[in-house]
């Protein structure tokens, strides 16, 4: 089990890279995210119903990042893993979690300077793909 585990959290970092990548450079043009492959509040796609529980939720706590995912964690359904990547690129932290995870939270510090910058927070589904809601912070 413990080998499947990591072989899944695995597959969604390097997911989350490759696919994060091409992201970070149509948003510095200001493309938007390609269609049902990224999701956000403003292009939910084929999951338009689903937007409310996956679309990740970010506060600043005390000079951490807060980022929750109002979602059900079930054996059959749950939130993988949350990302938060600066506008240049950078993760800043990442978590994954388990499908015996109460909820989907986690919390990053926020780097020194970053005051008014904008952030990209992920959360990945393990049945309705990968969410992103981009945030100034």
């Amino acid at each position: 089990m413990n080998s499947r585990r990591k072989f899944m959290t695995m597959s969604v970092a390097a997911a989350a890279a490759v696919t994060l990548l091409p992201v970070t450079e149509a948003a510095a043009k200001g493309q938007k995210y390609p269609s049902n492959i990224i999701y956000t509040d403003k292009d939910p796609g084929v999951w338009a119903k689903k937007a409310g529980s996956h679309l990740p939720q970010v506060e600043l706590q005390n000079g951490k990042v807060v980022i929750q995912t109002l979602h059900p964690m079930t054996q059959e359904h749950y939130i993988v893993r949350h990302t938060l990547v600066d506008q240049d690129g950078n993760v800043i932290g990442a978590k994954t979690f388990s499908n015996t995870d109460e909820k989907a939270i986690s919390r990053f510090d926020l780097p020194a300077g970053s005051k008014g910058k904008t952030f990209y927070a992920t959360s990945f589904c393990n049945k309705h793909d990968f969410w992103v809601n981009k945030v100034q912070l």
